[in-house]
C-alpha cells in the first residue's frame, strides 16, 4: 500500500487539490467561502475545475496506459487482457450507476427543499418569531403612555420624595409587566428608579434628542442585547423624561436572528441551486475518477502478479518441450502459493537437466568405452609381433653392424621400444576407461583417503604446499574408496602438473594447493583451489575439458578428467571448473 501511494503521489496530490476546489466551489455558491459572491470569482473557480479535472483525466490516462504497457502488454498474455477488462468493467457499471443514481437523489432532495410547503413553513416561523418580537416592542409603547400619564398625574403626591418615587416605580413595574423603569434629565443623569442596585443604562443621545421638544413616545430597539425600550417626555415636569426597559425572550431572540439566517440561506440556495447541482457533479466526478483510478490499477497489479507468474510458467513449459533445459522461470515477488509454484517449477526443470546430462554422459562414455574397447583391442594385436621382430632383429644384426653404426642402431631400436611401451600404456588407459567397474559403495572417511593421496603426491614436488582444510576430523560419505581415490589422485596431479607448468616461465611465486571439504545437512561440497596456469587457455569453455581424449598436456591422453567425471557421476555427485585470478578452482558436490 505504501508503495503504492509513493508511486502515485502526484495523482493523490492532483486529486486532493482538484476535490479541494470543487468544495470551495460549492462553498461560494452558497456564499459560505473566503471567496467573495460575484460572477467573476464563479467563472474562475468553475474554470478552475474543469481544468484540474482535465489534467486528473490525463495523468490519470497516462499512468494506466504505462501500467498496461508495463504489466499487461509485456506478459503477452490474453487472458491477462481479458481478465483485466472484466474487472475495470466490474468497477466501472456500478460506480457509474452509483453516481448517476446518487445525483439523481440529490437533485430530487434539493427540488423538494425548494418545495412551496417548505417554502412557506421557513416564512411562517420567520413571521411567528418577528411577530411577536414586535409584539413585545408595541406593548411598551403602550405601556410607557399609561406610566407616563400615571407620573404626571402624581406629580403633586410624589413631592420629588425618593421613598416615594421608588414606591410608585416599582408599583407601575408589577403593574405595567415592565423589567426597569427611569426617571432622567436632559443629560440622562438618573433620578429616581425601581432597581436599587444601579442597573440603569442610559439611552443612546440620538433617542434623547428626539423627544426633547416632542411629548410623542420613542421605542428604542437593541436587538442584539434582547432589549425593547421606549423614552417619552414627562409634561408635568420641567427636564425630566420617562425611560422604561423590556427584556425580550433570549430564545426568541436568538431564534429570529437564526431565521433570519436561515431564510437567507435558503433562498441563496434556491437562487444558485444549478451552480450547486454543477459544484456537486464535479465533486462526484472526481471522487468517482479517483475510485476508478485506484481500482482499475490494483486490478492491472493483482492481475499481472497472477498472470505474469502463469505465463512465466507457459513459457518455460513450452521451451522444456522444444527440448530447452536451460530455461528457469524468473523469480518474481507473487503471491506465496505462485511463488512455491515457481520455485518447484525450477526445481523440477534443474532435475531433468541433471537426469539428461547424466544420460548423456553415460551413453557418451559407453559410445566411447566401445569405442576404446576396439582401439585398444585392435592396437595391441600387432604390438606383440612388433615387438618379437624388433627383438630378432637385435639379436641378429647386432653382431654384424660395424662400430661405427652401432651407437645408431641402438638408439634406434631404443626409441621404438619406447614408442612401442608409450602406444602400451595408451592401450592400457583405453581399457581401464572401457572396463570402468560400477562403484560399490560402502562407508568411506573422505578426510582418510584425501590425506593418504596428498602423502602420497606430496613427494611429486616438496616445493608445492598442499593444504587441506575441514572443521570435521571425520567426513562419510557412501563411496567406492578406490574410485574416489583415483578422482582426487587426478585432481591433486593436475593441479601439481598446472603449477609446474607456470613455474618453468615464473619461478617468484608461492606454489600452494588448497583442498576444503564441507560436510552439510544434505551434501558434501569438495572444493579444490591451486594457483596454477589455469583455465584462461579454454576461451572461457571450460566444459570441453570433460569430453574423452580432449587435453591441453603435450604427452596427455585427454581420458584422466573424463573418467573422474564419470566416477563422479556414478556418484550422484557433479563436478565444476571456475577460472580465478591466477589460478583455477575445482568443485565437487556429493548428494547425500
Amino acid at each position: 500500500m505504501l508503495e503504492f501511494l509513493k508511486k502515485n503521489i502526484f495523482i493523490i496530490f492532483l486529486s486532493s487539490i482538484t476535490l479541494f476546489i470543487g468544495f470551495l466551489t460549492f462553498l461560494t455558491f452558497i456564499d459560505r467561502s473566503f471567496i467573495e459572491l460575484n460572477q467573476n470569482n464563479l467563472q474562475f473557480v468553475l474554470i478552475l475545475n474543469i481544468l484540474l479535472l482535465i489534467l486528473l483525466f490525463i495523468f490519470i490516462f497516462i499512468e494506466i496506459k504505462k501500467s498496461i504497457k508495463n504489466d499487461i502488454d509485456k506478459d503477452g498474455l490474453s487472458s491477462n487482457k481479458k481478465y483485466i477488462t472484466y474487472f475495470s468493467l466490474f468497477t466501472l457499471i456500478p460506480s457509474i450507476l452509483i453516481s448517476v443514481f446518487s445525483l439523481f437523489l440529490f437533485s430530487f432532495a434539493l427540488e423538494k427543499y425548494f418545495d412551496k410547503k417548505v417554502t412557506t413553513v421557513v416564512n411562517n416561523s420567520y413571521e411567528l418569531a418577528r411577530n411577536y418580537v414586535q409584539e413585545v416592542r408595541n406593548k411598551v409603547e403602550a405601556d410607557i403612555i399609561l406610566i407616563a400619564f400615571d407620573t404626571n398625574k402624581s406629580k403633586k403626591f410624589l413631592n420629588d420624595n425618593k421613598n416615594e418615587y421608588s414606591r410608585f416605580l416599582k408599583t407601575q413595574k408589577l403593574i405595567r409587566g415592565v423589567d426597569e423603569i427611569h426617571i432622567i434629565d436632559e443629560k440622562k443623569n438618573l433620578l429616581f428608579s425601581s432597581e436599587e442596585n444601579n442597573k440603569y443604562k442610559p439611552p443612546v443621545d440620538k433617542a434623547l434628542n428626539l423627544v426633547l421638544e416632542d411629548d410623542r413616545p420613542l421605542k428604542i430597539i437593541d436587538a442584539p442585547s434582547n432589549i425593547s425600550a421606549a423614552i417619552i417626555r414627562l409634561e408635568s415636569f420641567e427636564n425630566r423624561f420617562l425611560y422604561i426597559v423590556k427584556f425580550l425572550d433570549k430564545n426568541i431572540s436568538n431564534y429570529l436572528s437564526e431565521s433570519q439566517e436561515a431564510i437567507n440561506f435558503y433562498y441563496t440556495v434556491e437562487e444558485r441551486s444549478t451552480g450547486i447541482k454543477i459544484s456537486f457533479i464535479l465533486i462526484y466526478v472526481i471522487i468517482v475518477s479517483l475510485l476508478l483510478f485506484v481500482s482499475i490499477t490494483i486490478a492491472i497489479r493483482f492481475s499481472s502478479r497472477f498472470f505474469r507468474s502463469i505465463n512465466n510458467l507457459i513459457l518455460a513449459s513450452t521451451e522444456i518441450g522444444k527440448g530447452n533445459l536451460n530455461t528457469k522461470v524468473p523469480e518474481i515477488k507473487t503471491d506465496k502459493d505462485m511463488e512455491i509454484l515457481n520455485k518447484n517449477f525450477n526445481s523440477m526443470i534443474s532435475r531433468l537437466k541433471n537426469q539428461q546430462e547424466k544420460l548423456i554422459i553415460n551413453e557418451r562414455y559407453k559410445a566411447w568405452g566401445n569405442l576404446a574397447r576396439k582401439l585398444a583391442h585392435e592396437i595391441k594385436n600387432p604390438l606383440t609381433p612388433i615387438q618379437l621382430t624388433i627383438d630378432r632383429i637385435r639379436d641378429k644384426y647386432s653382431e654384424k653392424i660395424s662400430k661405427e653404426d652401432k651407437v645408431n642402431f641402438k638408439d634406434n631400436l631404443k626409441i621404438i621400444n619406447n614408442q612401442i611401451k608409450q602406444i602400451e600404456n595408451l592401450v592400457n588407459e583405453f581399457s581401464d576407461f572401457a572396463r570402468m567397474p560400477k562403484p560399490i559403495m560402502k562407508k568411506n572417511d573422505l578426510l582418510k583417503i584425501l590425506r593418504d593421496n596428498i602423502k602420497l603426491l606430496s613427494e611429486i614436488d616438496k616445493s608445492i604446499s598442499i593444504n587441506l582444510l575441514s572443521k570435521k576430523d571425520e567426513v562419510f560419505l557412501n563411496c567406492d574408496k578406490e574410485q574416489i581415490a583415483r578422482v582426487f589422485l587426478n585432481l591433486i596431479k593436475n593441479s601439481i602438473e598446472s603449477i609446474q607448468q607456470k613455474s618453468q616461465n615464473n619461478l617468484s611465486f608461492n606454489k600452494k594447493i588448497l583442498i576444503e571439504i564441507f560436510d552439510n545437512n544434505d551434501h558434501i561440497k569438495f572444493n579444490l583451489t591451486d594457483n596454477g596456469i589455469g583455465f584462461d587457455n579454454l576461451n572461457n569453455n571450460i566444459n570441453e575439458i570433460l569430453s574423452p581424449y580432449f587435453t591441453t598436456k603435450k604427452n596427455g591422453t585427454g581420458l584422466g578428467l573424463s573418467i573422474v567425471n564419470k566416477i563422479i557421476n556414478d556418484h550422484n555427485g557433479e563436478l565444476e571448473f571456475f577460472s580465478i585470478i591466477d589460478g583455477a578452482k575445482i568443485e565437487i558436490r556429493f548428494i547425500k
